[in-house]
């Protein structure tokens, strides 16, 4: 038997979970990179002649391919073109949403007149780091985001240092990070009251319009529309199983490609607040499942997430759908009446399928590696309902749960970096 939650555990899991749950447009990576410029911008407190931008390998990787919201556009230059012209650094990860047409085409015109310099950090530790770097007569500003999309660790304003907590290893919002373990994770979304866990239906909606959105435009590869067209109806059916798949896909397509929506990111992806959300959120609402159900699998999923990516780091060269897909096929086994041992029985299932997925860059095409997650998620969670589950005598699962998941953080952790390196030697080296 385990010690029951102390009433302060709960509330430092809440408090979490708030901070890593939030409201996100745009993908994050270059979302974060605005917010930063913005922040420098606000620092000089006029507009900036000339701005230099250096990132760490990863931020760069994911905001090369990816669509700007509000822009048509793909890419870092107008991101940070924006985030000087209209961003505001108090609206966090929707630091864009005040954009227009007007802003685009000024934005244009600031990157045509090359103003805007982008490049890596060299020998930085930091897999997310961006610095701005902002001068316009004879003044200067200087932001440092690293640890967290939104976590500003260093501000200078003309020479003042502002803000230097470089030396710091805590997360976003302060504090140390919380001892969590698989059951606790578990334990919380079963027993928490459920008045302070209903937040989470926020996500669930925000998601589920994002899919609804994608369905009604064409946006990146139009993966979630295609899967409710007649080809794909007669192949796969009119099923729980293809609408998961159309809605999580659908949400993702509108996402990577620009669309001017929020959504519900998941320790600081969209995508994987959405790869977490609406597979369960889809089959609560087809299966008939109360709102009860709904929230604590919704908050099954969605702490697992955050308590695997604690280890893991927010950016690696595992793809982040991997993660996500765990936490949402955990929320679909509790909403098949699983017990806590099938639900570990999906975590391993999963972990056995999807470890080595590489992350590429943040893209129109997350939306097909979203899909296989989701797919996987489902067959995992199928499998654990049969008492079927990969054994600590095949590869890299061990019989204990939380074992497993520290097996599979660290290849993507440390065991991948070097595959990191060589894909964005490959991405920045293509013609």
């Amino acid at each position: 038997m385990t010690e029951p939650l102390t009433l302060e555990e709960r509330q430092q899991i809440i408090k979490l979970i708030q901070r890593e749950v939030v409201t996100a447009i745009g993908c994050t990576e270059p979302i974060a990179v605005a917010l930063c410029v913005a922040k420098a911008t606000e620092l000089l407190d006029m507009l900036p002649e000339h701005i230099d931008v250096l990132l760490s390998a990863n931020i760069l990787k994911n905001a090369m391919g990816v669509g700007i919201p509000g822009t048509g556009m793909i890419g870092l230059p107008i991101a940070v073109a924006l985030g000087a012209l209209i961003g505001k650094s108090e609206y966090q990860l929707e630091v864009l949403r005040d954009c227009t047409p007007d802003a685009v085409e000024n934005g244009k015109q600031y990157i045509d007149e090359k103003r805007i310099n982008i490049e890596l950090k060299d020998e930085i530790a930091d897999k997310l780091y961006i610095e701005v770097n902002c001068c316009a007569k004879n003044k200067k500003s200087i932001a440092i985001i690293a640890g967290g999309h939104t976590r500003f660790v260093y501000l200078e304003k003309d020479g003042v240092v502002e803000l230097d907590r470089r030396k710091s290893n805590y997360e976003e919002g302060g504090g140390e990070e919380l001892d969590l373990n698989f059951r606790k994770v578990y334990d919380f979304a079963m027993t928490a009251p459920l008045d302070e866990i209903r937040f989470i239906l926020d996500a669930a909606r925000l998601n589920k319009q994002a899919a609804e959105f994608s369905f009604k435009g064409n946006y990146g590869h139009g993966l979630g529309r295609m899967l409710q067209g007649p080809i794909e109806e007669s192949l796969m059916g009119n099923s729980i199983f293809t609408k998961i798949l159309a809605y999580t896909s659908g949400a993702c397509d509108a996402r990577m490609g620009g669309a001017m929506i929020p959504v519900m990111s998941n320790s600081g992806s969209g995508n994987q607040g959405i790869s977490c959300t609406n597979p369960v959120l889809i089959y609560a609402e087809e299966t008939g499942k109360s709102e009860e159900e709904l929230i604590r699998a919704l908050m099954l999923s969605h702490l697992a997430v955050i308590y695997i990516k604690q280890s893991l780091g927010r950016l690696s060269a595992l793809c982040g759908c991997v993660v996500a897909s765990t936490g949402s096929s955990c929320g679909i086994t509790y909403l098949m009446g699983g017990t806590y041992e099938q639900i570990t029985f999906a975590v391993k299932n999963m972990i056995a399928n999807l470890t080595g997925m590489i992350c590429d860059g943040a893209k129109p095409s997350c939306a097909l590696k979203v899909t296989t997650g989701v797919s996987t998620a489902v067959l995992s969670a199928v499998m654990a309902m049969e008492n079927r589950c990969v054994t600590s005598l095949e590869g890299i699962i061990e019989g204990d749960v939380d074992n497993s998941i520290h097996n599979l953080t660290e290849i993507g952790a440390q065991g991948m970096n070097e595959t990191d390196r060589l894909v964005l030697q490959i991405m920045t080296s293509k013609h």
